[in-house]
């Protein structure tokens, strides 16, 4: 489970916080926000280490400031499936549920907002532009999910690799608040390991696509982990979405 709170290192108000545009914060007013700030703290993981358990209470829910987490489910012989990744700004845990579904372990280093379960779940019940927050969040996750099972279930490896680079410019471009256009440069939070695994391809498979994408002029390599799309159309059509629709950023 969510483990207990501990001091922050520097106190921000949820008016400052990078994600308020995007978090489950994003309708309150100033004086609802004061009473988020209230019961809020935050703690930070390494790469690699679980923020909870699938199937154990969690006292603590919350939504990822900065870095990556995976949701995963490890079946009874061990094997393990990547159901989806939380981003900045995605929700861990949902209020009126004691356990979490899913295994959440963090990518790379991911700081978290959290809150103790019971005070955020009394302060929802007060709070109408949290419910409506909340329930849109939930309806983005579902679409999500079922696009992630045509991506799994139908695309190619090149398709599957073009649609989560796309998602990825997407969640970025809408964090840092910028258009969705060509010459975008985002980040790469996740290894070309941990892309194989989400995606269920191999490694090799995942760095000979990459490289394919690169020769092909849909992406530039700025450095390890930044990408430039030159063309966005160019990018969704590769990922075999439309290029006045697609996945759900």
């Amino acid at each position: 489970m969510l483990q207990a709170p501990v001091i922050m290192q520097d106190h921000e108000r949820c008016a400052d916080c990078p994600i308020r545009h995007r978090a489950v914060c994003a309708y309150c007013e100033p004086p609802e926000l004061v009473k988020l700030d209230a019961i809020k703290s935050y703690k930070t993981y390494k790469a690699g280490e679980t923020i909870a358990w699938a199937g154990e209470p969690m006292d603590v829910i919350g939504s990822v400031v900065s870095g990556v987490a995976t949701l995963s489910r490890t079946l009874a012989d061990g094997r393990r499936q990547m159901v989806g990744l939380l981003l900045p700004s995605d929700f861990i845990g949902r209020p009126g549920r004691p356990t979490v579904s899913f295994d959440v372990v963090a990518a790379n280093e991911v700081r978290i907002c959290r809150f103790k379960t019971s005070e955020f779940e009394a302060l929802v019940s007060k709070t109408p532009a949290l419910e409506r927050r909340l329930l849109e969040m939930t309806l983005d996750d579902l679409d999500a999910a079922r696009d992630w099972m045509l991506l799994l279930g139908r695309k190619t490896a090149r398709e599957k690799i073009a649609s989560l680079l796309a998602i990825l410019a997407r969640r970025d471009a809408n964090l840092t608040q910028q258009t969705v256009a060509d010459g975008l440069i985002f980040s790469l939070p996740l290894t070309r390991e941990a892309m194989a695994d989400y995606l269920g391809l191999t490694i090799e498979t995942v760095s000979r696509q990459i490289s394919a994408l690169k020769k092909a002029g849909v992406i530039v390599l700025e450095d390890s982990r930044h990408i430039r799309v030159p063309d966005f159309v160019a990018l969704l059509d590769e990922s075999g979405d439309d290029s006045d629709g697609g996945m759900v950023s």
